[in-house]
């Protein structure tokens, strides 16, 4: 059935809104073809226009010169078939062609130089300035490096006057600014781009191209901060659109020179396609040449055979790095060899040559999304371990002397020892099992295993002591294990051993101090088995149980802290009397003294800090700062967290700086500091990153990310950071509490992005998690903000089933004014053609005997069913709602007057419709009198003289 000219019209602007692609450019077609079935030349042209901007916003940019003859031919023959709009598009679009063609290699410059001057004497004859055909020049020129010609284009295009023909105000500043940052003045081409990037002049493909443009430039000025920002708005913005290859390429190549290689390569993978989209040869240039920059970022930190996202093979398989890179090359230096031909110059290979062949601007730039990937992560070793120089001995000896000193990098010196297979004797053999174990980066079994054959090994040494301490140490393993009546049990006779040895002067301090804590270790990891288990009511043996442990813990800490004391001069026994500490600040926050347990943890910080070992305060810190925000003390928390980051920085390894940092950013967060805590929660999120718990810590320092961009009003880039944390939150993994507030979240940042659908969908996600929870209030809000969402949207009857389910939310937890709201805005959906009128009166209903909102419902009554064109029945109910609204507003006592007065001058315009006209001015004096009457303050104000002017109007349209 063929189309009428009206049902075409509908159809060609439904498909314009779909997104850019293949499949828009097919219904492109099609419409084309049922246009050519009405018989009417304007139809004809409407559905080229149509089909030539599906082309141009496309990977297909290739086929827009086919329309584009056509529909100048059309013009040439009978430009009378052309009305005002389509004579402008036609004119319009010579740019997209002229330019288009330069992106074509099969066409020679001669006919682009043919197609400039046309261009340039139809706007002639036009009418037109000639700004739009000097920028077209300076394109050309700059295209094929003739830089004296471009300057000359690029002042006549800024001197030409700006007219109706000209780029808009965004895309030419683009160009300008890009000029600028191509003769290497990236500061100039910045506040070019300035007015762009701050929001003041944009278009449908602006700011995108801007901030994929901006992003080495900022690297470049040492703006990092900024370039992440920018990468983090603009890539979200290109992201779904197929026109806008160059401008991910882009992205990559920022990210490849970044130390972000990762996040690269999940962008590659997100658009196979365009590895092979040959539509544009120019974008597809782009594409490959960062491509091969992106592979060779990944040979050089030597994982070129680490499987990467490519184009499809054609004897299947995957590619890698290496592979991928040498295959991206090949084919961005073919195509540039087009160009080149076709232009009689080397300049476009020069180009891709030289952005393949870039160096790094940065070796860590953290960007706050997830980016998972194959990138080495270097491991920091103290110089004096891996020094060229060092003897293997001297290896030894230097493992020994940190140990001794109990400085944390004796864990990389023993790996090194490991690492040279040094003949050791029985004791090296101990000592290195002994810190192979301590590691714990085995299984707690394999550790167990270690730590008895070193109690062997110090056996064989002759040193029975330190043999204890290893089988003390090996009991804390069993308990890391689960087996906890054994560890236990271990950890008794290992400590009923060293005390008899030491009794006997076969022990040193430190030995029995060592076997004490770990003792201690034990016990705590009892209670903590002990509370994990107690879930739901609590029965006597369980208590029992809990208490049992409890006053075992305690005593192992007197026993620890009494032998301690007795040797409070020996340094070597100091940090094992400051561990006691920090565990009974432990027993003091499990008995739920936060005071008393604060002052411990501060106690035990302390002591380290005495003993000269400040990287061991780290958890006592971290503890104090922990129970000081749970008790609001926020500047005790802040000191304790800074101090714990200050003295773990250096020695916590990446998991632990994630910890850290993200400890900190929570104390910030909790004082409203939304800057800052952004900034160590964008650290802490690339420290996990790189610790490997990208999808644990990872995911939970990027979600309050997220949350504290967005109450800092930086809504792109909190929406992109929550878009990127999403697919790694599960309910089973992370808790349907954070899950719904990460979509909470992000639906206030789209529908902040105007982006009303989206924000919908994230609301209705997070509403079915919460429908679970027992308390529903969540549940009814998001369902409320959905159905606000919705309607934005123009989605009318989901917009109304998301009220309906608020409503019934809000009326079950008893909130009559939220429920009365969902009503009235169901009523406004329906119409008063709908169920509008009896939703207004369930509303009024529901007021109960709160006279002011039932006044207001009938006002809204009112407003409903006279909106617009109706009948006098219509007219007539609205009066008797406006009616009974002023009544209840009077009913409510003099200081609802102007709600009151309101209400009446609303009835007089009804009646003024119904062709009342004394009523209406019956009304209209009453109001006038009222205020006109009264002197004072309850005559001025802005409602007073609103009041007036309108019950004068309604006088003066009734002719009193």
């Amino acid at each position: 059935m063929t189309l009428t000219f009206e049902a075409l019209r509908e159809a060609l602007r439904e498909n314009a809104r779909q997104p850019e692609g293949p499949a828009r450019n097919a219904r492109a077609e099609r419409l084309l073809v049922e246009a050519e079935q009405l018989g009417e030349p304007l139809a004809v042209i409407e559905a080229l226009g149509h089909q030539l901007q599906a082309y141009n916003y496309s990977s297909e940019k290739a086929k827009m010169f086919v329309p584009f003859s056509r529909l100048l031919r059309m013009w040439d023959e009978n430009p009378g078939d052309f009305d005002a709009y389509e004579t402008h598009t036609l004119h319009w679009v010579f740019k997209w062609v002229s330019s288009g063609m330069l992106d074509q290699p099969h066409i020679p410059l001669a006919s682009i130089e043919k197609w400039l001057g046309e261009m340039e004497h139809r706007y002639r004859l036009a009418g037109h300035s000639e700004r739009a055909v000097r920028q077209g020049e300076f394109r050309v020129a700059r295209h094929i490096g003739d830089v004296e010609r471009a300057d000359r284009a690029y002042a006549a295009w800024l001197a030409a006057d700006r007219d109706r023909m000209a780029d808009c105000h965004a895309c030419e500043l683009h160009g300008q600014g890009g000029w600028s940052a191509e003769r290497g003045d990236d500061e100039r081409a910045l506040r070019t781009w300035g007015p762009v990037l701050s929001g003041e002049h944009v278009c449908a493909h602006e700011p995108h191209a801007v901030l994929a443009s901006s992003l080495l430039p900022l690297v470049r000025l040492g703006r990092p901060d900024e370039a992440r920002v920018n990468h983090l708005r603009g890539y979200r913005l290109v992201r779904p659109l197929e026109s806008m290859r160059g401008a991910v390429a882009d992205h990559i190549e920022f990210c490849a020179l970044t130390g972000n290689e990762a996040r690269g390569l999940e962008i590659l993978a997100e658009r196979p396609a365009f590895f092979t989209d040959g539509g544009d040869p120019d974008s597809l240039l782009c594409f490959l040449s960062v491509t091969a920059l992106l592979m060779s970022r990944l040979v050089a930190r030597g994982l070129g055979a680490q499987s990467v996202p490519g184009p499809a093979r054609t004897a299947g398989g995957s590619w890698t790095a290496a592979e991928l890179g040498a295959h991206a090359r090949v084919e961005a230096l073919a195509i540039a060899r087009r160009f080149d031909e076709r232009n009689g110059t080397g300049r476009v290979s020069e180009r891709a040559r030289s952005r393949m062949d870039a160096a790094p601007l940065l070796d860590r730039l953290p960007l706050g999304v997830r980016a998972v990937g194959p990138v080495a992560v270097p491991v920091a070793v103290p110089a004096a371990v891996h020094a060229p120089s060092a003897e293997p001995r001297d290896l030894l000896a230097e493992a020994r002397r940190l140990s001794a000193e109990r400085n944390p990098a004796s864990r990389a010196a023993w790996e090194a020892v490991a690492a040279a297979d040094l003949e050791l004797d029985a004791l090296g053999r101990a000592e290195l099992d002994d810190h192979r174990a301590i590691a714990m980066e085995r299984s707690p079994a394999e550790s167990v295993r270690l730590f008895l054959r070193a109690a062997e090994g110090y056996e064989t040494a002759d040193d029975p002591g330190e043999a204890q301490a290893a089988r003390a140490r090996a009991a804390f393993a069993l308990a890391l294990d689960d087996r906890l009546p054994e560890a236990w049990s271990a950890a008794e006779a290992a400590v009923g051993g060293i005390q008899a040895l030491h009794a006997e002067g076969a022990a040193t301090p430190r030995q029995v101090s060592g076997a004490l804590l770990s003792r201690v270790r034990v016990g705590l990891l009892r209670l903590h088995a002990e509370d994990e288990g107690a879930t739901g009511p609590r029965e006597e043996a369980v208590r029992a149980e809990e208490s049992s442990a409890v006053d075992a813990l305690a005593e192992a800490l007197d026993a620890l802290v009494a032998f301690a004391s007795a040797h409070v001069g020996d340094p070597l026994v100091a940090d094992r009397a400051a561990e006691a500490e920090s565990v009974r600040g432990d027993l003091a926050a499990h008995a739920g003294d936060a005071e008393e347990a604060a002052r411990q943890y501060a106690y035990a910080a302390e002591l380290y800090h005495r003993a000269g070992l400040p990287w061991y305060a780290v958890e006592p810190e971290a503890r104090l700062s922990r129970v000081a925000l749970h008790t609001g003390d926020l500047e005790t928390a802040e000191r304790a967290a800074r101090a714990a980051l200050d003295h773990g920085v250096e020695h916590a390894g990446a998991a632990g700086q994630s910890r850290l940092r993200l400890q900190l950013a929570e104390v910030l967060g909790a004082a409203d500091r939304f800057g800052e805590a952004s900034a160590h929660a964008l650290e802490a999120a690339h420290w996990a990153d790189e610790a490997g718990e990208s999808l644990g810590l990872g995911a939970y320092a990027r979600h309050q990310l997220g949350g504290w961009l967005l109450r800092e009003s930086r809504v792109e880039e909190a929406a992109a950071i929550l878009e990127s944390v999403l697919p790694d939150l599960s309910v089973d993994e992370h808790g349907d509490g954070m899950v719904v507030q990460t979509l909470w979240w992000l639906g206030e940042c789209l529908a902040a992005l105007n982006e009303p659908r989206s924000a919908a969908e994230q609301w209705l996600r997070a509403a079915e998690l919460a429908k679970e929870w027992p308390e529903q209030r969540d549940h009814a809000m998001l369902a409320n903000l959905a159905g606000q969402a919705l309607l934005q949207a123009e989605l009318r009857p989901e917009a109304a089933a998301a009220y309906e389910r608020a409503g019934e939310l809000w009326r079950d937890l008893g909130d009559t004014s939220a429920y009365v709201r969902t009503l009235r805005v169901r009523a406004w959906i329906a119409g008063a053609a709908g169920d509008g009128r009896a939703l207004m009166d369930t509303a009024a209903e529901a007021c109960g005997t709160d006279v002011v909102a039932r006044g207001d419902t009938y006002v809204q009554a009112a407003e409903l069913l006279g909106d617009g064109d109706v009948d006098a029945d219509a007219l007539g109910a609205a009066l008797s709602y406006a009616t009974r609204a002023a009544a209840e507003f009077g009913s409510a006592g003099p200081e609802f007057r102007d709600r009151r007065t309101a209400a009446e001058l609303l009835a007089a315009w009804l009646h003024v419709r119904l062709e009342d006209g004394a009523a209406a001015a019956a009304l209209a004096r009453g109001v006038l009198a009222e205020y006109g009457a009264s002197s004072g303050p309850a005559a001025e104000g802005e409602a007073a003289a609103e009041r007036r002017a309108e019950a004068e109007a309604v006088l003066e349209r009734v002719g009193s």
